[in-house]
């Protein structure tokens, strides 16, 4: 036997031996192992969770979300506990949650935000860990860095193909991105799709996968994507709201950035959506164009790319119906996964590619420092979102804002807490004047010479008190109730317990 034949024999001798199995056989293993699902209940026992687990969903569905609640009280029906629960957000009507909290089910929560009941009952402390609050592209972060280990993914789909590909623009409840979703899909051990339709295999376009989905179980309903577009993803029709819009846009058109080939982004909030209608007429009027519009796709950035004024859509979580029909029939309507949204940790964040984001705030102090998340009494009522992650990596960072919003003063000496650090603000905008960090005497420079009266922020804060009067330190507890990543994993601010 040659030298060659004898490395060979003893390869094949270390070799499994491979056994044929007959086709009938094959067949039934087949059908025995497929990936549907009879129940929520069968899916989760095939999931293989287990007590001290991770569970994770996303928000696609916002308002109208369903699968975080019909999952979550069926895993507590069956028993489960000491759970930590990974939504990339969680809102008003994931109120439920508070009794798996008081039960032992959920003992550990990650999120971008928080609202309503959750919000209010984990502000008063009703969980013994503090909540970690993420930015969108810091919770990839945290995922792909091996701290949140998603061991179930459980993402509803308003359509799948029963081998597991599946996007959000096929079926009755089109939600449009699965941005959030495509990272759970890819680093969860397990994931389960909840689906409301079956489509013919192979399902096409492919948002999630069928080489990332484990099980699938059809149920009723994922969601309402009616309530989708509702709460902070409106477009306003207050007048201040609109007053405020109108400024921000005349600063863009001067700030030296509008310019053919510009992109943009709008973050949440009446007066920051509504500064898009602003820009179409001169837009229009000047032939300029932009390159793209990044994050939550609303219906007017579909309108201004419908209309050849937004080249590309970049979206990571449409904002309502009309965007996620766009998403369907335009093919410069691009979805992404969080991670090419705003990671900061990966090989290329859209938001690296941003020369303007219109944001909004809570909350914003002297040293421009901007808080998101909670309100004037102290108490979680907002979500981190992609506001530190767009307005660290764009090129220009505008906040806007109402000086004061009833008697509560929003521009103050220190936020209550702080999301985005100052650093990365450049701009802010209100009804009463424009300030602009003086970490940026370009800007000063540039809108001074175009005749915007700039303010110093410290002469906005004096006018804020003038008419509410200064308002008093809140009192806290020891106990932090959440703590704030920011989009790196450290920890930017804590928020406590307010003192009954």
């Amino acid at each position: 036997m040659t030298t060659r034949e004898q490395r060979v024999a003893k390869f094949n001798a270390n070799r499994p031996v491979y056994q044929a199995v007959p086709k009938a056989e094959s067949l039934a293993r087949t059908a025995k192992d497929r990936k549907i699902c009879e129940s929520l209940e069968e899916a989760i026992r095939r999931s293989g969770l287990k007590d001290g687990m991770t569970v994770s969903f996303h928000h696609a569905f916002r308002a109208g979300d369903f699968v975080v609640n019909m999952v979550m009280n069926k895993i507590a029906e069956m028993g489960f506990k000491n759970l930590t629960l990974a939504s990339s957000s969680l809102i008003d009507s994931h109120y439920p949650i508070i009794e798996h909290i008081k039960n032992g089910v959920v003992t550990k929560i990650y999120s971008s935000g928080l609202r309503g009941q959750l919000a209010d009952e984990i502000s008063k402390g009703i969980l013994n860990e503090p909540v970690n609050i993420h930015s969108h592209g810091g919770r990839v972060h945290l995922v792909k860095s091996g701290e949140l280990k998603i061991d179930v993914a459980f993402l509803g789909v308003p359509m799948c193909d029963k081998f597991g590909n599946a996007n959000g623009f096929s079926g009755k409840s089109k939600c449009g991105s699965l941005g959030y979703a495509k990272v759970d899909a890819e680093y969860a051990d397990k994931v389960v799709l909840l689906t409301e339709e079956f489509g013919e295999y192979p399902l096409n376009p492919i948002s999630i996968g069928q080489d990332q989905v484990d099980l699938i179980v059809q149920v009723d309903e994922v969601g309402d994507p009616k309530k989708i577009g509702g709460g902070a993803t409106r477009m306003t029709t207050n007048p201040r709201e609109l007053l405020i819009a109108r400024k921000c846009a005349e600063v863009i058109f001067n700030s030296g950035y509008f310019k053919d080939g510009f992109s943009l982004q709008t973050g949440s909030g009446g007066a920051a959506l509504a500064v898009t209608r602003f820009l179409e007429e001169k837009m229009h009027r000047e032939n300029i164009t932009a390159s793209f519009a990044l994050g939550g796709i609303t219906s007017s950035m579909v309108a201004l790319h419908e209309a050849g004024l937004i080249k590309k859509l970049i979206d990571v979580q449409s904002f309502d119906k009309d965007a996620a029909e766009s998403l369907a029939r335009n093919p410069n309507h691009i979805e992404v996964s969080a991670n090419q949204y705003a990671n900061f940790s990966s090989k290329g964040a859209s938001v690296e590619r941003l020369d303007v984001v219109i944001l909004s705030a809570l909350e914003i102090d002297t040293k421009f420092n901007v808080n998101v998340l909670t309100g004037s009494d102290g108490v979680i009522r907002g979500a981190s979102g992609g506001h530190c992650d767009t307005a660290a990596s764009a090129q220009v960072a505008i906040i806007v804002a109402p000086l004061v919003r009833g008697r509560i003063p929003t521009v103050v000496e220190n936020v209550i807490t702080c999301v985005t650090p100052g650093e990365n603000i450049d701009i802010l905008v209100t009804d009463h004047g424009v300030a602009v960090n003086p970490k940026r005497p370009d800007l000063i420079e540039t809108l001074t010479n175009a005749g915007i009266a700039l303010f110093t922020i410290e002469q906005l804060c004096e006018r804020a008190y003038s008419i509410t009067g200064k308002p008093k330190d809140i009192e806290f507890t020891d106990k932090p109730v959440a703590v704030v990543r920011y989009r790196d994993g450290t920890v930017i601010d804590t928020v406590y317990q307010v003192k009954a």
